[in-house]
């Protein structure tokens, strides 16, 4: 039996993919949004452990915070962004930002996962039984949260994604290009470290090793050069638009599809012909 963690409602339908890869029945601890911090929840994660073999959540920022104490609270082994299963002890996952898939042998139960959702293929289990967790508050406690509300999908779930670079000079140019795209197409905003770290765009937003690992059906990156780290995000996305005016740049070594140009004039003009 598979516990699977859900940090969010959206994660619940993208469990059952690795329940047939393991070819195992699954139960769903759905955390809530005010659920305390990762001191108190773990806790109550590793009360409900007992019995499965494997417990489990899809790779985010949160199943990073939390999934690693659950293991240590249960003295189990821990694999992280698994894409795929050989057999129920064995597991292949990226490292290297994604420059070499190794594969790992577990020794021990239960097994402690997170997994990227897009190496594994949608299916229609459905789950033995559905709960939520409840834990009374930990030594850390959260003073307040808040989110940005808007009416664009969430980057994680999204089949379309728009990204932007570090040329894209200051955030209204980006909100006005990339966001202009992205509203065209019903798509998610994204955006490189570079542009994050100059105050570009919000963190929340980006994408690669150091931010949300993406796998849309379509991901546009403009302005975007490729750097290791970005590429290590958006490398299982079905279709990858590179729009770049530089020819050498390493994005079209693993686009689909690769436009030469300035994104100033491409993007734009993309645009208004989808309106």
């Amino acid at each position: 039996m598979i516990l699977f963690v859900a940090f969010d409602r959206a994660e619940v339908a993208q469990c059952a993919g690795l329940a047939a890869a393991l070819s195992d029945t699954f139960e769903v601890l759905e955390i809530s949004a005010d659920a305390p911090p990762a001191d108190a929840v773990a806790p109550a994660i590793q009360a409900k452990a007992e019995g499965h073999a494997v417990i489990a959540a899809v790779s985010s920022m949160a199943s990073k915070d939390v999934m690693a104490r659950v293991a240590g609270l249960l003295d189990a082994p821990m694999v992280t962004d698994v894409i795929s299963v050989e057999s129920p002890t064995r597991f292949r996952r990226p490292v290297f930002a994604g420059a070499i898939i190794e594969t790992v042998e577990v020794a021990g139960t239960p097994i402690v996962l997170t997994f990227r959702p897009s190496g594994f293929q949608t299916s229609g289990k459905e789950p033995v039984s559905s709960a939520k967790v409840s834990a009374a508050p930990g030594a850390t406690t959260r003073i307040s949260a808040s989110a940005k509300r808007e009416g664009r999908p969430d980057l994680a779930q999204a089949n379309r994604v728009v990204s932007g670079g570090k040329p894209l000079r200051d955030a209204a140019t980006f909100e006005s290009v990339i966001g202009g795209l992205a509203d065209a197409l019903g798509a998610a905003v994204g955006a490189t470290r570079a542009a994050v770290d100059a105050g570009i765009a919000p963190n929340d937003i980006q994408v690669g090793q150091t931010g949300k690992v993406v796998a849309p059906q379509l991901y546009i990156a403009a302005g975007i050069s490729g750097s290791t780290q970005h590429v290590a995000g958006i490398k299982d996305s079905k279709v990858i638009v590179a729009i770049n005016k530089d020819p050498d740049a390493p994005i079209f070594e693993v686009a689909d599809l690769g436009l030469v140009a300035d994104l100033f004039d491409a993007v734009p003009e993309m645009t208004s012909k989808l309106k």
